[in-house]
């Protein structure tokens, strides 16, 4: 796999560039708190984030033994809670400074694209100085439908101006994969990342990397 071959690149977020389970750790613990719920364990917490917000609140409340009523309340005071501590908690993998700089190097068009609301990735790029990089950022408000939908990778392409057949797709879990198969797109994934508790190497990538900066041109 060569970076030539390619004239865009779609990166995932949580997991890929930015190590944020500290970050799900303490609003997720705030909002329990105001809920009078016990907190969730960090293992939970890995194996489920990646779906996009909705997901990670129903199933953290299932987890703590909340109500489903519950949800709206949840869902207010873990916005309020992660907007305040966006970034505070996490920290940017080895290598992924270096690789962004690879990729455009190479001359690739670069696009986040997450699952994460836009504004919370917006604000997480910018305090980890990582946003003039990327040419969008794409969150899992952004389209109809969120990853492993292809979607998000079809309409991302688009606003790059590539073909998916000619965009890398690199990110960290099966959600990824999916996502890229539908769309038509290659993938790479990164070991380090939260694949629902499963090794990379399982989700069927084109290629699984240990650092971003391994792609080289």
């Amino acid at each position: 796999m060569r970076l030539r071959d390619f004239d865009a690149a779609l990166i995932d977020l949580d997991g890929t560039l930015v190590d944020t389970i500290g970050d799900f750790e303490v609003a997720l613990a705030r909002t329990l708190a105001d809920l009078g719920l016990p907190a969730v364990g960090r293992g939970f917490i890995e194996r489920t984030v990646g779906q996009g917000s909705e997901h990670l609140i129903r199933s953290t409340l299932a987890e703590a033994g909340g109500a489903v009523a519950h949800y709206d309340q949840a869902w207010a005071r873990y916005q309020a809670h992660y907007e305040s501590i966006n970034g505070c908690h996490s920290a940017v993998f080895p290598g992924v400074a270096e690789g962004l700089l690879r990729l455009r190097q190479a001359g690739l068009r670069l696009a986040c694209l997450t699952n994460k609301p836009a504004a919370f990735a917006r604000q997480l790029l910018a305090a980890k100085g990582l946003g003039e990089v990327f040419a969008h950022c794409f969150g899992g408000d952004s389209f109809a439908r969120k990853k492993p939908d292809p979607l998000p990778l079809i309409e991302a392409c688009k606003a790059l101006g590539a073909a998916p057949e000619r965009t890398l797709m690199i990110g960290d879990s099966r959600n990824d994969v999916l996502a890229a198969r539908g769309a038509g797109c290659p993938v790479v994934l990164v070991r380090y990342g939260y694949n629902h508790g499963e090794p990379a190497e399982s989700a069927g990538a084109d290629r699984v990397i240990d650092r971003l900066d391994e792609l080289a041109p």
